[in-house]
């Protein structure tokens, strides 16, 4: 099925002023080449890592890896601490204690686009088409203009941008096969705008809340269901309080794992390069866990034992509504970043 997805606007430079300057950041480091040189017995330097969800979601298992490889390649200089769902529990815990330089590194999970309004633009529903074009964005001058951003606006340093795959609606209702499916359905949405223009542009009522509040709040019937990627909904069980998922693949999420500045400029470049690269090894599983199972047919297979139905949506109806409700209004307000989205070809 062809995936795809646009998106919305801030306040951002001009795109030659957002794309120049970019090469020498994320991209050029990791293609720099050298392998870091470490001295065997140096005291080891301690980073905490904050992480929203626990293993087995795509993100968590690539995480806990990644750390324990910075301890063996660095030959102990350096030491990660990975947390996966056990240190802090929500996204702006989280990234407040990065900020802050509490702890060294973390991910908003799902609520990128609410820390970081930046990434509001690749959330609009259909505007990114697949993960090859995400993946040439992220990878390349663009993810290197947002790490600069981000540097300069949040005091943080992009290890890597990744992703959970793209969002498809589960509810306690109905399937979801076109839109009409949405009319009078109550679904929660993450906290930033575009979310709660995404699910009432396409028909439905959007019920903005953070994820902690969400089983009780469709165990209780407060809202029929919510959006979810299907390596979330796996690792969330939100099959629990949930009986249908329909594939609709109206959001791509993605998000994008930071340090604290200050830590980052206390390592050493050899330091440096080693997490670097160990995070692009890291989005490297994380993409090909998620994408293995974001398909109509593995998610059959691993939703219905879960007593969940699973359909295929319209999804040329669902972008149809969406070009003709949402796309104007972000397409105005993120105008440079559109067209470098539009023009890059997966």
């Amino acid at each position: 099925m062809t995936k795809s997805i646009r998106t919305p606007k801030l306040s951002l430079p001009s795109r030659r002023g957002f794309i120049a300057g970019a090469g020498a950041g994320l991209a050029g480091i990791l293609a720099s080449g050298r392998a870091p040189a470490f001295a065997q017995g140096a005291a080891p330097k301690k980073l905490v890592f904050a992480h929203l969800n626990p293993e087995p979601e795509s993100a968590a298992v690539a995480f806990a890896w990644m750390s324990k490889e910075v301890g063996k390649r660095s030959k102990g200089e350096l030491e990660v601490e990975f947390y996966g769902s056990t240190l802090l529990s929500k996204e702006l815990e989280i990234m407040n204690a990065v900020k802050s330089g509490n702890i060294a590194i973390g991910n908003p999970g799902g609520a990128a686009a609410t820390i970081f309004p930046e990434m509001g633009v690749f959330l609009v529903p259909y505007l990114v088409r697949s993960y090859d074009q995400a993946y040439k964005l992220f990878n390349g001058k663009v993810g290197d203009a947002l790490d600069q951003q981000f540097q300069q606006k949040y005091g943080v340093k992009t290890l890597c941008f990744f992703d959970y795959g793209f969002r498809h609606f589960w509810n306690t209702k109905r399937p979801i096969n076109e839109p009409k499916d949405l009319r009078g359905m109550k679904l929660r949405v993450q906290l930033a705008k575009v979310f709660a223009d995404t699910v009432n542009g396409l028909g439905a009522n959007a019920v903005p809340m953070p994820w902690g509040e969400v089983i009780p709040a469709a165990q209780n019937g407060v809202i029929d269901g919510a959006d979810l990627p299907i390596v979330n909904i796996l690792a969330l069980k939100a099959y629990e309080v949930s009986k249908y998922c329909s594939m609709t693949y109206h959001n791509y999420g993605p998000t994008v794992n930071v340090i604290n500045l200050a830590v980052w400029n206390g390592l050493s470049k050899d330091q440096q390069k080693l997490l670097l690269d160990l995070s692009r090894e890291a989005q490297e599983r994380i993409r090909h866990d998620t994408e293995s199972v974001d398909n109509f047919q593995k998610a059959k297979e691993l939703l219905e034992p879960k007593g969940m139905v699973v359909n295929e949506a319209d999804v040329p109806a669902f972008r149809k509504v969406a070009q003709d409700k949402i796309w104007p209004g972000y397409q105005k307000q993120f105008p440079e970043l559109w067209e470098e989205i539009v023009k890059t070809e997966a």
